[in-house]
């Protein structure tokens, strides 16, 4: 029940923190609409027809797994603002499991997406994205496997920043290519061998692949879109993020208590 109590109000905390930034809201809602409208109707417009399949569906698909990893990535940021109010020497000595506070984070920025998928899937309604609410349905349980994946993923970038600002320069530059070789935008089957390589130690590649696969289950179109089946991009995406969180945490944890 402690543990629980831990998870609850630091998501709330961070809900809360999420709300009473109008600006950081706005942004955070801008870019995945930007994403789909612009870039998804430019590439169904351009690249559409050559390809067999609809560009507006394969982007929107991968904006939304794109959306779950890096906003819980980035929440995750919030523990090096709370290191330096010295908040996290507060929580870490408090008689809770480290791994129930790092969940606390990780289900905030979950929280943080639920208003961002309903505006996505408003845009992608408006922009002419066929979204169809069975196969839709089945990509929600995703989307929170995915925010699972994000939060590890963030809690190991993290340990390896001293401080909030140094973090919020090199993140950028790290995030950003995982989209392109994830496959969000557009296709990673042909990649040259580097960035083949790249992009197969890329998590988001098997994220996007996963809620593909299982968004265009039983579809004429699947082969074309799909990189690996369902099973495996599950598989890879849970052991990746057991390890990120469980390397994470205590890389993390280390570092403070020698601080």
């Amino acid at each position: 029940m402690r543990n629980l109590n831990a998870v609850l109000t630091l998501a709330y905390r961070d809900l809360l923190k999420f709300v009473r930034e109008p600006v950081q809201m706005i942004f955070s809602f801008f870019f995945p609409a930007l994403f789909v409208g612009v870039l998804g109707s430019s590439f169904q417009q351009n690249l559409g027809q050559a390809a067999g399949f609809n560009f507006l569906t394969y982007t929107f698909i991968g904006v939304l797994m794109q959306t779950a990893f890096s906003v819980t990535a980035e929440t995750m940021m919030t523990l090096l603002e709370d290191r330096e109010n010295d908040f996290t020497q507060e929580i870490f000595v408090a008689p809770v499991s480290r791994y129930a506070i790092i969940l606390g984070k990780i289900v905030g920025g979950t929280l943080q997406i639920i208003p961002q998928f309903i505006i996505v899937s408003i845009v992608g309604l408006i922009t002419g994205v066929p979204l169809e609410i069975g196969p839709l349905l089945a990509t929600s349980p995703v989307l929170l496997l995915v925010c699972l994946l994000g939060g590890g993923f963030g809690i190991i970038l993290i340990s390896l920043f001293n401080n909030q600002r140094g973090a919020a320069q090199i993140l950028p530059l790290i995030i950003f290519p995982l989209f392109f070789l994830g496959g969000v935008f557009s296709p990673v089957r042909d990649l040259a061998l580097p960035l083949a390589i790249l992009s197969h130690l890329d998590p988001l590649r098997y994220a996007v692949d996963l809620g593909r696969g299982l968004f265009y289950s039983g579809k004429p179109e699947y082969n074309l879109v799909v990189l690996e089946s369902p099973l495996f991009n599950l598989v890879v995406v849970a052991g990746m993020t057991v390890l990120f969180i469980l390397a994470g945490t205590y890389i993390f944890v280390r570092s403070e208590r020698n601080k």
